[in-house]
């Protein structure tokens, strides 16, 4: 018997590492002879890089950068253990995390701090990175990133502009004579769920600005202000971002790798599971548990429980989904090979409990989880 365990983090509460051991500990009460293999994993969001170095016992890199407000912040990227891949992710340096709620605001937030985590691994020699977007404070269009990188970005008076994407509109001139020409030698591949467009109504302002701190009236401003940035950009490189498919992605910012690098775009869990090598690890598995925080019929549109239950159908697994909680419309997932979605919630309790005591929620479901499988695939038998 061998079962997979593949779970992303639950967020605020256990990281991916910590669920998949968790879920472990329950299986091995229930069947202590079980093979098991643990596989962490994430959808491109928060915890990407960590779970990529840890599938490849790769290593991480510590460093201080601009903070979202230009704010000191400790941030941090990978090196996959084919020492050749840097796994970038965004939020480490300008996630939403390194500031107060009562402090965000996207008209000031910037990505100067993403362009530092770039620059210090191409000073290192690397040459191909993996972005993770999720998570960003900002709404600049990736225009602190660039100017990190050597862009000049200048108002009428020649001047550089300040940070955020309220900055935007000075932008009187461009200059690309000094930004980093290492960029060109590289390849970018962007992780991102995100197809919202750069502006309007589905744009990066109004779709993901309010999340971010934005007033109605800041979502004016700030898709006005990345419309000019655009239009500007369209002018530079001949590249339209304005209703370009991912252009929206983190603030704009995957607008910015579509026009200046050499950057695909893909799928945020298909990035994951690639570099992860779930598929391998998948031969000869006869179940799969994985699992985050919430599921609900958003689920089904890449995330991480959608992505190893695809997986695992092809060949011919079955899946068992398990999450902090369980919300609406989950038998859209049915289709995709999962046979079961599970709360770990196991009574009435608040929020804080329910997430302080993750972990041992996690082992006492899968324990029960895998004593029903167990009976019913010998009874089968």
């Amino acid at each position: 018997m061998k079962i997979v365990i593949a779970p992303d983090s639950f967020k605020g509460s256990v990281s991916a590492k910590e669920a998949a051991a968790s879920i472990e500990r329950g299986v091995k009460k229930a069947y202590a002879h079980v093979e098991t293999v643990l596989v962490p994993v994430a959808d491109g969001g928060e915890g990407t890089m960590e779970n990529l170095v840890a599938a490849t016992n790769g290593r991480e890199i510590d460093m201080t950068v601009t903070g979202p407000l230009g704010q000191p912040v400790q941030a941090k990227f990978g090196v996959l253990g084919d020492q050749q891949t840097c796994v970038i992710e965004m939020a480490s340096a300008s996630g939403l995390h390194t500031i107060a709620t009562s402090e965000r605001n996207p008209l000031k937030a910037t990505t100067y701090g993403t362009g530092e985590l770039i620059k210090k691994a191409l000073d290192l020699g690397y040459r191909h990175f993996v972005l993770a977007l999720g998570g960003s404070a900002t709404n600049d269009g990736g225009a602190g990133m660039l100017q990190a990188l050597g862009l000049q970005l200048l108002d009428d008076k020649g001047n550089e502009i300040d940070y955020g994407g309220g900055e935007l509109c000075k932008i009187a001139q461009v200059i690309t004579d000094e930004l980093d020409e290492r960029i060109q030698e590289s390849q970018f591949l962007i992780a991102s769920d995100v197809d919202n467009p750069f502006i309007g109504e589905n744009g990066a302002s109004h779709v993901f600005g309010p999340q971010k701190g934005a007033t109605p009236e800041m979502v004016a401003t700030l898709d006005r202000n990345l419309s000019h940035w655009a239009d500007l950009i369209e002018n530079t490189t001949n590249i339209r971002v304005h209703e370009r498919p991912g252009a929206g992605a983190a603030g704009g910012i995957g607008g910015a790798f579509q026009a200046f690098f050499p950057a695909e775009m893909k799928r945020g869990i298909d990035v994951v599971l690639d570099y992860t090598n779930l598929a391998e690890k998948l031969v000869g598995a006869d179940l799969v548990i994985t699992g985050e925080g919430q599921v609900d019929f958003q689920t089904a549109f890449g995330k991480t429980p959608m992505g190893v239950a695809e997986m695992a159908k092809k060949q011919q697994i079955p899946t068992i989904i398990v999450a902090g909680s369980v919300g609406e419309k989950i038998e859209t997932l049915y289709p995709y090979g999962v046979i079961g979605i599970y709360s770990i919630v196991n009574g009435p309790m608040k929020l804080e409990e329910a997430m302080e005591n993750a972990e041992s929620m996690l082992e006492k479901l899968s324990e029960q989880i895998c004593r029903t499988y167990f009976y019913n695939r010998s009874r089968g038998e």
